[in-house]
């Protein structure tokens, strides 16, 4: 199997030299052991899985015998399973303050950041990695997505150039290090398989009342409004199940890391703005196969292709910054007259207003939504149709046409 180069590493190698604890947290399969072990080889560090049961036994009823047999420093792989470890690492980084001493992977997300704030306050540094980026399969530097002339010039040159039927390829594949390694080479067969597996060890861990057939349900009914405004009466409705179902379980796929949320942008000098959030997957690909797509082909002449195209472009943008380790500030904006904005990036005090359009000619009507922010606090600044012509262009001075093989 081929080693993909992941550029969360050089935040990690980073990091390790200032914290005792480095936690990587992030879905199952996206690669978050595979490159913790790349970068210890050489090195004395231990492993253990707590996938383990025994191992997890151990951790959980005697962690300070756990930590005595597997000592630092080590590798410790889905943490989430045993948060009484979190208050004996702390003695432990207390005691000996060695930088780099505990890396723990977890999937669970905010249910592991829960027990790393009450133990490991200003004693970890916490990274989030996603399924692969556009940047990290075509070998191109990493940095976080900027409207910046120079910037994007040099991402036109780092990037793998690709027109409307090859981005629906991309799309249609998926960003799995499994299936762009080539480990699997069917997609359908490995998402059909993710999606079990994920069902019955992740989300029955979170809870066990959860039947596995209303779940997939639950799913397909979320994938098919991914780039939509949230609508949980809507979810319930055609997943068969109540609004408080809904919510819970919409928690759930935000906790393993499967969905994330842009929120409205606002701020005191805008008013009548819709305050609900926007929906989207880290990977269009599992989108695609709870569709239901056949193809690349059907998606890209289907009726969901815009939405998936947006999907996987707030996606891949958001990925420049956290395979950076830093924040996204994304929203959109939309007020009552049903006037959007499909992305506003804030950043060093001004914002960018972004478009998502599969069109390969962009006009300047466009751009005349982002005159809406023109009223904000905050100045607006570069703006940009993101579509899919191919080269990198301009509507004019402030508006950029970027290709979305660039991001």
């Amino acid at each position: 199997m081929k080693y993909i180069t992941r550029n969360l590493e050089a935040v990690v190698e980073q990091v390790i030299k200032e914290y005792p604890v480095v936690l990587l947290t992030g879905p199952r399969q996206v690669g978050k052991t595979t490159m913790l072990k790349k970068l210890m080889e050489g090195s004395n560090r231990n492993y253990v899985s707590l996938d383990d049961l025994n191992e997890r036994a151990l951790a959980k009823t005697d962690p300070e015998l756990f930590l005595q047999l597997h000592k630092p420093p080590v590798l410790i792989d889905e943490v989430q399973y045993a948060p009484e470890l979190f208050t004996y690492i702390k003695i432990n980084v207390d005691k000996n303050h060695e930088p780099g001493a505990f890396w723990l992977t977890g999937s669970q997300i905010f249910k592991l950041m829960r027990g790393v704030q009450e133990s490991l306050a200003g004693r970890v540094a916490v990274l989030s990695m996603t399924t692969l980026s556009q940047a990290e399969i075509s070998n191109g530097r990493m940095e976080p997505f900027a409207l910046d002339l120079g910037k994007l010039a040099i991402r036109q040159q780092e990037r793998t150039p690709a027109d409307t039927h090859e981005i629906f390829k991309r799309i249609f594949k998926g960003s799995m290090p499994a299936i762009i390694s080539g480990i699997n080479k069917n997609n359908q067969i490995f998402y059909s398989s993710y999606i079990s597996t994920y069902i019955e060890r992740d989300v029955k861990e979170l809870s066990d009342t959860i039947d596995s057939l209303k779940f997939l349900r639950f799913m397909t009914a979320v994938a098919a409004r991914c780039s939509q405004i949230l609508n949980v009466a809507e979810i319930a409705r055609d997943a068969d199940i109540n609004q408080l179902q809904a919510k819970n379980w919409l928690g759930i796929l935000e906790t393993l890391g499967i969905i994330f949320y842009l929120h409205p942008y606002s701020n005191n000098l805008l008013k009548r703005l819709v305050k609900t959030p926007k929906l989207y997957f880290y990977d269009a690909g599992l989108v695609c196969h709870l569709t239901r797509w056949s193809s690349a082909e059907t998606l890209e002449s289907g009726a969901m292709n815009g939405a998936i195209l947006e999907n996987y472009v707030v996606s891949e943008i958001a990925k420049t910054y956290l395979n950076c380790g830093k924040e996204p500030y994304m929203y959109y904006y939309r007020d009552k007259d049903a006037k959007e904005i499909d992305i506003v990036l804030e950043h060093d005090g001004v914002l960018n207003p972004i478009e998502i359009k599969k069109t390969a000619n962009p006009g300047t009507e466009l751009i005349k939504v982002f005159n809406l922010l023109d009223r904000a606090s905050t100045p607006r600044a570069k703006g940009a149709v993101i579509c899919m012509k191919p080269t990198l262009s301009a509507i004019d001075k402030d508006n950029y046409i970027v290709p979305v093989w660039m991001i």
